[in-house]
């Protein structure tokens, strides 16, 4: 049997962030696993409503302090906390200070947005 060949084993995020341009907002995909992606993000400020009509989405913290806003109520995650937004609920980011942020999504990920305003 021919042993398959790794590329990487292992990822470091904070050296993965460290690559990111220096804007409020930047996105990367880190590595792969079947049909999903891992990507890291960055994000300070106020991101726009929006839904994923076809997949949940998962926010992994990994820094700072996240407001994830959703119709009827806000929930505040930190560092170390996750949260899985089933598909089709309508949500917002937000971050005063900012933060780093494992995102995992299907590989082909579409974002519905619905409203700029509330």
């Amino acid at each position: 049997m021919k042993e398959r060949q790794t590329k990487q084993l292992k990822i470091n995020f904070m050296e993965k962030f460290s690559k990111l341009p220096v804007e409020d907002y930047a996105v990367r995909i880190i590595a792969k696993l079947n049909n999903y992606e891992f990507k890291i993000v960055k994000f300070k400020g106020e991101f726009v409503w929006h839904s994923h009509p076809q997949t949940d989405e998962t926010f992994i913290i990994l820094d700072g302090e996240m407001q994830l806003h959703f119709r009827d109520k806000i929930i505040e995650l930190n560092p170390g906390e996750m949260i899985v937004v089933p598909k089709g609920v309508e949500h917002k980011p937000a971050s005063v200070t900012g933060y780093k942020a494992l995102l995992i999504e299907p590989k082909i990920f579409l974002t519905q947005v619905t409203s700029t305003v509330k």
